[in-house]
């Protein structure tokens, strides 16, 4: 029917529409045979055959979905085919026929559904509405059937388009084909797992999408994957990996990649094994920055609440301890988010050691800039515990001596300084406290009194050994100093 001749062609779809209205005469039998001539004329240059052509897939659609026995299988193919064609109204009737062929095909489409699928995921994107509606409606169909492998459903297949898609320009696209991989995992994790090696590493890929939404989908699939701890080691690794290879998505994706980790895979679980890579990165900078990030989502995201509330037990609770030491051997790559962990470990006597352990080196422009956060987090409702205890200060000693010390490494000038000074004014000293006299009223720092000593939480040190801890602590900081020292030289060298 692909002829050249508009007048051979009309009168063709013509005689079509003719013997199609003959009752002796069965077009349907025949229908796989012309039906991509009648396509074809659906993009012709002249309206009149157009408008015919239409009217006679309409009128042979109507007879499809009235007949019992239908060659759905040859008939999907052109349409699949016809679905990618640049002319819009050919398009939006192919996509429409797939549609009527999913809800009335049943069996005899189910070795075509990858194909089927193929065609209607880019047309979920379409700059026309009319056929995004329909492929969407299409999409949400196909997956609703439940076919398995005895009736020749092949996930593999539909697996392969879904990773393609993922690569589509599209957000709309790659979110759908996303919706596949979850929906096939649910549906066979057995036979998803089969071809798993294969979808993976795309999968990994994906959480550098630019797109939000798709990065949450991404998250979502990986978690249903990581019930595996291997594969749930692997996607820790590789997330570690990308963000010391991309310092921007770090930045500007960090945050939300770990909270949605932590809420579908447990908080707990995702810091720990986050903390147990950290403690042999080599990179050091890279470890710095990563620990840094973590302790900032741990001071301030709701979905950590759980976490930080474990970690309050570290000195009466095994768990908490436990968490607590799990933490510690990476945050050691920061003196700040060490502080921060025993702030919320309440292990004040133990911050107040490693403050007292820093040296001049270590007290760099980055080290202010954390310092100055950690001021204003402890303004915040996360660390409103810690503000309640300034009001016994007889048994918070320990505190006291852990706030003023952060007060004294501050420039005075600064805002961080104002901030801390002016909630330390506050507290309601004891007589079991005294201060020294001091011409600076600034740097007047709190003796503790025997009485004072023995009522801080000393009696549940025992259960840590911060000794060992504060041994720890230094070691990771002379490994940092020595870094700094190679790259200043380094430096020097090349100058």
């Amino acid at each position: 029917m692909n002829v050249l001749n508009p007048y051979v062609r009309q009168f063709l779809v013509g005689w079509i529409t003719v013997l199609d209205s003959v009752p002796d005469i069965d077009m349907l039998g025949f229908l796989p045979d012309f039906l991509d001539g009648l396509f074809n004329m659906l993009s012709d240059s002249s309206h009149e055959i157009r408008q015919q052509a239409d009217a006679a897939l309409s009128e042979f659609l109507q007879e499809i979905k009235n007949s019992p026995n239908v060659d759905y299988g040859r008939m999907a193919e052109i349409l699949v085919r016809r679905a990618g064609s640049p002319d819009e109204f050919t398009r939006l009737t192919s996509i429409t026929w797939i549609n009527e062929f999913v809800k009335l095909g049943g069996e005899q489409l189910v070795p075509y559904y990858a194909d089927i699928l193929g065609a209607i995921l880019p047309c979920i994107s379409d700059e026309e509405e009319k056929i995004r509606v329909v492929a969407r409606e299409t999409n949400e169909e196909l997956r609703a059937i439940k076919a398995d492998q005895a009736e020749g459903f092949d996930i593999g297949a539909i697996l392969v388009i879904a990773k393609r898609e993922l690569n589509s320009e599209h957000e709309a696209t790659r979110i759908e084909a996303l919706h596949w991989f979850s929906t096939l995992l649910v549906r066979g994790r057995a036979e998803f797992s089969a071809y798993l090696d294969g979808i993976f590493e795309p999968l990994l890929n994906a959480l550098s999408d630019p797109s939000d939404a798709v990065v949450l989908l991404v998250l979502e699939v990986h978690a249903r994957i990581a019930e595996e701890y291997h594969h749930f080691q692997h996607l820790m690794s590789y997330l570690i990996h990308t963000f010391h290879n991309n310092h921007v998505l770090l930045e500007k994706r960090g945050a939300l990649i770990v909270r949605r980790l932590c809420v579908l895979l447990g908080a707990e679980k995702v810091y720990r094994e986050f903390s147990t890579i950290l403690q042999t990165e080599g990179d050091l900078d890279f470890a710095s920055t990563m620990v840094q990030a973590l302790n900032l989502i741990l001071l301030t995201s709701t979905e950590l609440a759980e976490l930080r509330s474990l970690l309050k037990k570290s000195l009466v609770d095994t768990c908490g301890k436990d968490l607590f030491l799990s933490l510690y051997a990476s945050w050691c790559h920061s003196p700040m988010a060490t502080i921060s962990l025993c702030l919320l470990a309440q292990a004040y006597n133990h911050a107040s050691s490693v403050i007292q352990s820093l040296g001049e080196e270590d007290i760099n422009v980055k080290f202010l800039v954390q310092l100055d956060k950690l001021i204003r987090l402890l303004e915040t409702p996360v660390f409103a515990y810690l503000r309640l205890q300034l009001l016994e200060p007889g048994k918070h000693t320990w505190l006291l001596k852990t706030l003023y010390g952060l007060l004294m490494l501050l420039p005075q000038q600064s805002a961080a300084f104002k901030i801390l000074r002016t909630r330390l004014k506050t507290v309601p000293f004891s007589e079991n406290l005294k201060r020294t006299s001091s011409a600076n009223p600034y740097s007047q720092i709190l003796q503790v009194t025997e009485d004072g000593n023995r009522n801080q939480d000393a009696p549940n040190y025992s259960a840590i050994d911060f000794s060992s801890r504060l041994q720890q602590f230094g070691s990771m900081q002379q490994q940092h100093r020595n870094h700094l020292k190679n790259q200043l030289q380094s430096r020097k060298s090349a100058s």
